[in-house]
């Protein structure tokens, strides 16, 4: 299944993405948002059998596939060609950061460049979508509480980020982070552990490609080891790092400045294109 947070005209609605008649067509979950939508421990079969109202994809506009989700849990250092890239050890332990709704955008807007910074950088993210509450899972729990994945821009404010030894600065900036624009179910892309293309293109340039297959700490880790930290909530995200490419680290260094279309992709999940617009 692929499912998806959309505005309308009344408001934000939870659909999932279906063929009728040969069309791509959404189809309401009943639900205000995916996060509420999840939060029904029955909502794999309240999705299997949703049929109406509809929705056109055609012009649709993606609100964040979570618009609130209670935690976003960002993992960094997780692709060694990345971690290699910025110069450091491979970690024993995974490196984590919080985000916060107000940093998520919808797969298709813009991205206001922040007055503040000169260095704004790009990171695909492969992100799990959390389905079920859970909390010091072993390997089945973790497996089960997953219920799916999607795509983000870890959009990254490089001058504030390394302020500190600390990175949340350069990570929280509102209105920030892309992402969506489907929540894809792991039956969809090769399982649980799935090896999928990643990809950021900037003004149709390649900056970064790797494959989700070489991940240190792969998603049912990511759960077990978080879940033991905190609880797990449906909707919550957790985006497992970037691979290398990042325009911090070229040579000389590439940040965008405004007036560039990034595209973030991860076969079998989707895109996430968007503007990056001059200073606010």
């Amino acid at each position: 299944m692929k499912l998806a947070t959309i505005r309308t005209a009344g408001g934000t609605r939870a659909v999932k993405l279906v063929s009728l008649d040969g069309a791509d067509t959404l189809v309401d979950l009943g639900a205000p948002d995916l996060g509420t939508f999840l939060a029904d421990p029955a909502w794999r079969t309240a999705a299997e059998r949703a049929e109406r109202p509809t929705y056109d994809v055609e012009g649709a506009d993606f609100a964040p596939v979570v618009p609130n989700p209670s935690k976003v849990i960002c993992v960094g250092h997780n692709y060694s060609n990345h971690i290699k890239e910025m110069g450091r050890e491979l970690p024993s332990y995974p490196t984590l950061f919080p985000k916060y709704a107000d940093t998520l955008l919808g797969a298709n807007d813009p991205i206001v460049k922040p007055a503040e910074t000169d260095a704004l950088d790009w990171e695909v993210e492969f992100v799990v979508v959390i389905g079920q509450e859970v909390r010091r899972a072993d390997d089945a729990q973790a497996e089960a509480a997953i219920a799916g994945f999607t795509v983000m821009n870890d959009i990254s404010v490089r001058d504030w980020q390394f302020r500190t030894v600390e990175w949340t600065q350069g990570k929280i900036w509102d209105s920030s982070t892309p992402v969506g624009p489907y929540l894809v179910t792991p039956d969809e892309v090769g399982g649980i552990r799935p090896a999928l293309q990643v990809r950021t293109l900037v003004d149709g340039r390649v900056m970064q490609s790797d494959n989700t297959g070489t991940l240190l700490f792969d998603p049912v880790f990511l759960v077990k080891y978080i879940s033991t930290i905190i609880t797990l909530r449906p909707g919550d995200l957790i985006a497992t790092g970037t691979p290398a490419g990042v325009g911090h680290a070229r040579d000389p260094k590439v940040y965008l400045t405004g007036g560039e279309t990034v595209v973030t992709e991860i076969d079998g999940l989707g895109v996430c294109t968007n503007v990056v617009l001059k200073d606010a």
